[in-house]
């Protein structure tokens, strides 16, 4: 088993859930691969058994461990992790990760890697699933902070942009923006008019409201192109976002001549205790997981549809991202700038 990509709450559930049905109910033995992929090149395993995973459903992180790493960027990656496979005797893997981390997977499954993946981001931008574990967990933390910012913003005044999570999709933004009662909300998916949303400042303030901003990472103006404060890439090609809110505040300054000021979450959303229902789905996923392989049915990703957990392809799953779903620019019209 590996965990792969961004920290996420919910992740040593679905740990803990693999593995007790896992010994419990199939007879199996397990290992972990350390963080993520890097670990399945670099042969670092450890025992996963009943006694490593007791206590760990309310922990935040991960106990394997994670990173970014992109095996089919390290010269003869698959094979080398076909190796790590063969000397720890290794009959299948459970890969818990996000569009990249299961992306490899996708691929390594193309090449006869025995494997299933778990759907795991605060994003919730993995496709074939209704929600990815991790996600409600980001959307409580981000609309606990809107609450406390609002009484802050109304005793100066002043405008105050959040910078929420979300490189190609706004759910985050959308979700928390909602429920914290912001007053424009702005995401990737669709490009913000920057004199829109100076205008809609300063209707607040006509009416002695302070206005409350919120901005997925990946949110664009219009007229311009994504803001960055760093253009250094990963090893899946991604730039480290984050920019978006505090360009944000200082054009709302010059445009309104009113205060603005910028609070970045950041990795404040990705950390803690997972909530009820991440918790509770992460486990769901991880008993599902689990059964695809005792059926052997690999090269599958099991996903949350209703209230059922099927399994779909990973190619599939991976095809493409998912965004917010146009509708929902009408439904919450009033708060897009």
């Amino acid at each position: 088993m590996l965990t792969g990509g961004g920290d996420c709450p919910g992740l040593n559930a679905v740990i803990r859930s693999v593995v007790r049905k896992g010994v419990q109910e199939y007879g199996f033995d397990f290992v972990g691969l350390r963080d993520g992929w890097r670990g399945a090149l670099r042969g670092h395993v450890v025992p996963l058994g009943i006694q490593e995973v007791r206590g760990i459903l309310p922990r935040g992180g991960t106990i394997l461990g994670s990173s970014r790493t992109n095996p089919f960027k390290h010269e003869d990656g698959v094979q080398r992790i076909r190796d790590t496979l063969a000397s720890h005797d290794v009959d299948a893997l459970v890969v818990i990760g996000g569009e990249d981390t299961l992306g490899v997977a996708t691929e390594l499954s193309r090449q006869g890697i025995r494997l299933v993946g778990v759907p795991k981001t605060i994003d919730n931008d993995v496709s074939g699933t209704d929600c990815t574990f991790g996600f409600d967990t980001a959307v409580g933390i981000a609309t606990e902070a809107i609450d406390r910012l609002h009484t802050t913003a109304e005793s100066h005044m002043r405008t105050l942009v959040v910078e929420v999570m979300g490189r190609h999709s706004g759910w985050i933004a959308l979700r928390a923006g909602v429920a914290g009662g912001a007053n424009v909300i702005l995401v990737p998916e669709r490009p913000f008019d920057i004199d829109q949303v100076c205008a809609w400042v300063k209707s607040r303030f006509k009416i002695n409201y302070a206005p409350i901003v919120v901005a997925a990472e990946g949110a664009v103006p219009k007229e311009g192109q994504m803001i960055l404060k760093d253009r250094t890439l990963d090893e899946f090609g991604h730039v480290h976002l984050s920019g978006i809110g505090e360009w944000l505040a200082q054009e709302i300054e010059q445009r309104t001549g009113t205060d603005a000021r910028t609070t970045v979450l950041g990795h404040i959303q990705r950390g803690g205790t997972p909530s009820a229902f991440d918790r509770w789905l992460a486990t769901r996923f991880g008993l599902h997981a689990v059964d695809a392989v005792n059926d052997g049915d690999f090269g599958m990703m099991v996903a949350l549809r209703g209230t059922e957990i099927i399994r779909i392809p990973l190619a599939e799953a991976t095809a493409h991202t998912k965004l917010v779903d146009p509708s929902l620019y009408d439904e919450f019209q009033v708060f897009f700038g």
